[in-house]
């Protein structure tokens, strides 16, 4: 190309130069090139320009005055030289993809980028990405070594994806790249903005210049009419705001347009919070460049993990996981603590080091973050390129006063010791690396790769009995003393009672635990709680025991690591909680309520008898008044709480059924954050139960008999000895044979089951297998009288709407010539409704093909 065709007045001695290409790097100039000699903070071009000129430089551009000992080769000096060189860039490679994005930001520049990558590619649209992982596309990785290449390789690659025909690119752009003018020339349609937080102060000096370097994206790069992606809810969000308005730039910031989005995106399995965030941004971009709603939907199930970002590398034994995240600034370091707390609670340790030559004030943040989440810290090195490796460590260790923590400077000797002191249920996080291969100690490069030591490693760790929670230490903490007092398992009654349990003498109103403290030591209690003065051994005094039942219960929750369902509502409680925990326990140990252990005695004698080695608890939490609900799920502090229905039980004690939704609502105030809800949306108070959820800002699943609900019921046929039913769980169908269980009943347990991310395909068979709990549908074939016939108990079920239920599928029931008796006894609890709810059941029993109806008549 002549060179008046790519700079304005180019003087007439040069004007007919044919450029053959454009050069920064005189060792890569070739015949006919146009090399620019630039000065930056570690090299001056002007150094090199013979070399270029020795190359095949046919024009050289400088920006200082330069002697020419070449006569033939013009050393033209360029007052704003990084100006020209992107105009000549823009001009030399005009062809380009038609949709270019550019992300920025402190954290997620990487897994935005890969995200929208991967939302193309699953639709099968021509898309590449450039940053940290160099170039990719058609899932092939080629390095750059830089995040924001240099603007003339930057120029080049986009030229070549065009003419591939790629028309969807998205470009990493570091501060760095920003400041020192690499993406100048490109037309973008648009940016988008991540977070921002401390990093690169070694470059920037201070976070108003970083923060500055940051938005020459938004305030010079991108023209009028294109857009800014952004999280409405950052504090940089307002000064963003300002620099579009002055722009004119168009904001883009929700999804209106997407029904249940957050339902979707919520169990793209392996994404914790702040990567969903980076999804959506991902999304965004992915709709302007084209991408419809349907099509993200249809394939936000094959989104994975992206390398190195918070990344599942190993299942060790025992349930141990080890983790490997590029998090090397305090806020990337605190978001995936964070976000593996929420999910895997207090069991996590940390192996992490600090880069040398780099913001040094970030050491002691990064310090005080891993003490505050982790249990067990090693320190060890990361990239300390020309510093002295033990002085960074140093400044790291100097803040874990007080923590548990291990210094090891070999990278590989101290993830390996990490996993093999671990114990089960831990989590270990390897920081600050990720996906990159290699240790930078200055003059010498190490192959090292955090992803390839921990699948090598082969460890036989020989773990030690750590089943039981620490019973001893957590009844001292209460009583304030030191003796010991280890026990498994806790009970309140004398006859059912096990060997070394905890026996808790309850004073109630008809009996007196004390009365029985002599049958519980015969029957095997390693230790007797009581508040009167009994004489004899492992007596326990306390002042109030029922006050010990509860103190002991939330000490137990609070050292669990268990993930914590808590089920409630009007009718189904039970059966919902006795099936789902034996679900769960065929994926991992699970500690679930026996019976209707749904009172104030029965939520905390529950939660006792909660381990160290439950991965999973489930409870029911009932009540009879307004405030039980609060005070029983504030011990339990459920991580997923599930409201079944709201019905007439206990209106005796009520104003009107409105008073008992509330009352069922008061768990949603103890949910734990980031925890989901899981609501029946055919229940007339779904809307009342969906607008405390978002007050407390709970994430929320819905089950339902019609498409709108995230778990629905497709269809549902009688076959001879079960129900034959199809049901949509969010992005999969499941295919369901069960004996008579209630469909709202089994469309909450898929509910509780996908909110935990787990595998589905071994579902069907549970379910068949399950049989009804007595009291509640269990059938009995009975030969009395000389005769054969089926008994089918429902005589827990005592209230309107559970018996409603019952005299229904009673009647669905096809007769073969054969007659139906109904044995109907009183509903209690009903108050000064009792009449008109009994009077109800007729209208119901007369359109159903019941012989004979009897009553229980009390005179």
């Amino acid at each position: 190309m002549l060179l008046k065709n790519l700079i304005k007045n180019c003087p007439n001695n040069i004007k007919k130069i044919d450029i053959t290409g454009l050069s920064l790097d005189s060792r890569k100039v070739k015949k006919g090139n146009l090399f620019f000699a630039l000065k930056g903070k570690q090299y001056n071009g002007n150094k090199f320009i013979h070399k270029a000129i020795c190359n095949g430089a046919k024009i050289v551009f400088c920006s200082d005055k330069i002697r020419n000992q070449n006569g033939s080769i013009p050393i033209i000096k360029i007052k704003n030289i990084r100006s020209i060189l992107s105009e000549i860039c823009s001009k030399f490679f005009k062809k380009k993809p038609k949709n270019v994005i550019a992300v920025t930001g402190t954290n997620g520049k990487t897994s935005v980028a890969d995200f929208f990558y991967q939302l193309l590619s699953a639709n099968k649209l021509p898309v590449a990405s450039i940053g940290t992982f160099g170039v990719k596309k058609k899932n092939k990785l080629k390095s750059f070594g830089l995040t924001s290449p240099d603007i003339i390789s930057l120029h080049t690659k986009l030229n070549e994806l065009k003419k591939e025909g790629v028309d969807n690119v998205i470009i990493e752009a570091s501060s760095h790249g920003l400041d020192q003018g690499r993406l100048e020339g490109i037309n973008f349609k648009a940016g988008v903005f991540t977070n921002f937080s401390q990093d690169h102060l070694d470059y920037h000096k201070n976070m108003k210049k970083y923060f500055n370097a940051k938005m020459i994206l938004f305030s010079q790069l991108l023209k009028r009419n294109k857009h800014i992606i952004i999280d409405k809810n950052l504090k940089e969000f307002k000064k963003i705001k300002k620099i579009a308005i002055k722009k004119k730039l168009k904001i883009s910031t929700e999804f209106k347009s997407i029904k249940n989005f957050d339902n979707y995106i919520n169990l793209v399995k392996p994404l914790g919070l702040f990567q969903i965030k980076n999804l959506k941004l991902s999304i965004l971009a992915a709709k302007l460049c084209g991408l419809k709603n349907k099509d993200i939907i249809k394939n936000i199930k094959k989104i994975k993990e992206v390398n190195g970002r918070l990344e599942l590398v190993k299942h060790f034994k025992k349930n141990v996981k080890v983790f490997v995240d590029y998090a090397h600034t305090p806020a990337a370091l605190q978001t995936v603590l964070h976000t593996l707390k929420n999910k895997y609670k207090k069991n996590i340790s940390l192996v992490f080091g600090c880069g040398g030559q780099r913001d040094k004030q970030k050491r002691p943040l990064m310090a005080s973050i891993a003490k505050k989440y982790c249990k067990k810290i090693y320190i060890t090195d990361d990239n300390p390129r020309n510093e002295n490796p033990k002085k960074i460590r140093k400044q790291i260790i100097k803040n874990l006063k007080g923590s548990n923590f291990l210094e090891i400077p070999n990278r590989s000797k101290a993830i390996q010791l990490a996993i093999q002191r671990s114990e089960p249920y831990e989590i270990i996080l390897v920081a600050g690396k990720g996906h990159e291969n290699y240790q930078d100690y200055g003059k010498k490069i190490i192959k090292n790769s955090d992803k390839n030591i921990i699948k090598k490693l082969k460890i036989n760790n020989n773990f030690k009995k750590v089943n039981q929670i620490n019973n001893s230490q957590i009844i001292n903490k209460i009583l304030k003393n030191k003796n010991d007092y280890e026990f498994e398992g806790v009970s309140i009654n004398s006859k059912k009672i096990k060997k070394r349990n905890l026996f808790i003498a309850i004073k109630g109103i008809k009996n007196d635990g004390h009365k029985y403290i002599e049958e519980a030591k015969k029957n095997g209690a390693k230790f007797c709680v009581v508040s009167k003065n009994i004489d004899g051994k492992k007596i326990i005094k306390v002042k109030n025991t029922f006050n010990f039942l509860n103190d002991l219960a939330i000490e137990k929750r609070k050292q669990s690591n268990s993930t914590i369902i808590a089920i409630t509502g009007s009718a189904g409680k039970t059966t919902v909680k006795t099936f789902l925990g034996y679900i769960l326990s065929n994926f991992a140990k699970t500690c679930y309520s026996p019976k209707s252990y749904n009172n104030h005695f029965g939520v905390p004698l529950s939660l006792n008898n909660l381990e160290k080695n439950h991965k999973f608890g489930v409870f029911e939490v009932g009540m009879s008044r307004a405030g039980e609900i609060n005070k029983l799920s504030k011990i339990i502090k459920p991580d997923i709480a599930i409201i079944t229905n709201i019905a007439e039980a206990h209106i005796g004690n009520f104003k009107n059924i409105k008073e008992i939704a509330k009352a069922k609502g008061e768990i949603i105030n103890n949910i734990q954050k980031q925890g989901i809800l899981i609501l029946n949306e055919d229940d007339k108070f779904f809307n009342y139960f969906i607008s405390l959820a978002k007050r407390k800002k709970v994430s929320v699943i819905t089950f339902g008999t019609t498409s709108k609900s995230d778990i629905h019921l497709i269809s549902a046929r009688k076959q001879k000895n079960y129900d034959l039913i199809k049901i949509k769980a969010i992005n999969e169908t499941i295919l369901l044979k069960t004996n008579s269980l209630n469909i709202y009943n089994t469309l909450s347990i898929i509910a509780a089951l996908k909110s935990l991310d787990l595998e589905l395909k071994n579902i069907p068979k549970f379910f068949r297998s399950f049989k009804p709990i007595e009291g509640r549908g269990i059938t009995h074939r009975v030969k009395r009288y000389r005769k054969n016939f089926k008994l089918i108990d429902e005589s827990y079920n005592a209230n309107p709407l559970s018996v409603k239920e019952s005299i229904i599928n009673f009647s669905k029931l096809k007769k073969n010539k054969v007659k139906k008796y109904l044995l109907l006894a009183d509903m209690l609890e009903l108050g000064n409704k009792s009449d008109l709810y009994h009077k109800k059941l007729a209208k119901i029993i007369n359109r159903t093909d019941i012989s004979f109806l009897y009553m229980e008549i009390k005179y």
